[in-house]
């Protein structure tokens, strides 16, 4: 046989082996089978969109730069976080005064906060195993093939806490529904909690911390740079009173992170069938 003939089988069989390899990250982590075909809970289509959703501008987004560069032509420069160098290599001198924030352009969940210059060579050293990387492939998230593998560096936005608060709002259809708010995101105790958009807790345990001074700047923000998508998480910082865009994100932890109260799980995917064109 030809490696043609060969090829046909295989890559007619890769949905059902795709479906089949998220099904069981899934009931590890969930206890349950999920419904793939008909999806109901929010983390149920985020597997969905792993398998089905093959749109380029969508994948695009994963793009850390595209995805500022897009913000800044919806929202203007001045509300997102600003780049302070971009490429596959640290230089050898940080481009900028200490400290800064360095992260991969093409995954998440990889940066280091550099404070001083043995920090930024450990950088140097740890880098370009990220950028040799390809980010997403286990977890079935191939939209990440769209990203530039590289290196930003962005300030260091200081604030009271160690690492600035990460807002990150879910928008169904235009609409912002739900705000998850990350604490110590660095630290041994990281935790979130969920509010609507009112700032009226959803959660479990959502802890005694303020709206931010700019909510309703931030779910407006998130809103226009949403429209057009059945769902999308768009991310924010708060400095100074002001929201400052981060990034996008297409897959929140990739649909295996649990929800406290499970009814929250439940009310985003009716949030997202609702939006859903076809199955």
């Amino acid at each position: 046989m030809t490696a043609l003939t060969l090829a046909r089988p295989v890559a007619a069989a890769w949905p059902t082996l795709a479906a089949a390899h998220l099904a069981l990250f899934y009931r590890a982590r969930h206890g349950r089978w999920p419904r793939l075909a008909q999806p109901q809970r929010f983390t149920e289509w985020v597997q969905w969109r792993k398998l089905h959703d093959r749109d380029a501008g969508r994948a695009r987004l994963t793009d850390k730069l595209h995805g500022k560069a897009y913000a800044a032509a919806v929202l203007g420069q001045d509300m997102v976080v600003p780049t302070l160098w971009h490429g596959r290599e640290l230089p050898v001198e940080a481009p900028s005064p200490m400290p800064l924030m360095v992260k991969a352009n093409h995954g998440c969940g990889q940066f280091l906060v550099v404070r001083t210059a043995a920090d930024w060579q450990r950088a140097r050293a740890l880098t370009p195993r990220w950028v040799a990387g390809r980010y997403g492939a286990i977890l079935g998230e191939h939209h990440y093939r769209a990203a530039v593998p590289g290196l930003i560096v962005e300030p260091f936005l200081i604030t009271p806490d160690p690492l600035p608060l990460d807002y990150k709002i879910y928008v169904f259809g235009g609409r912002a529904a739900m705000v998850q708010l990350h604490e110590d995101r660095a630290g041994k105790h990281h935790r979130w909690s969920q509010f609507d958009r009112h700032w009226r807790p959803l959660s479990n345990n959502p802890g005694s911390r303020p709206a931010p001074a700019s909510l309703a700047a931030m779910i407006a923000a998130a809103e226009r740079l949403a429209a057009g998508h059945d769902f999308l998480r768009v991310d924010f910082y708060e400095i100074d009173g002001r929201p400052l865009f981060g990034e996008f994100c297409l897959f929140p932890g990739s649909g295996l992170d649990r929800f406290d109260p499970v009814e929250l799980d439940d009310w985003l995917g009716q949030l997202w069938r609702e939006q859903a064109v076809t199955l």
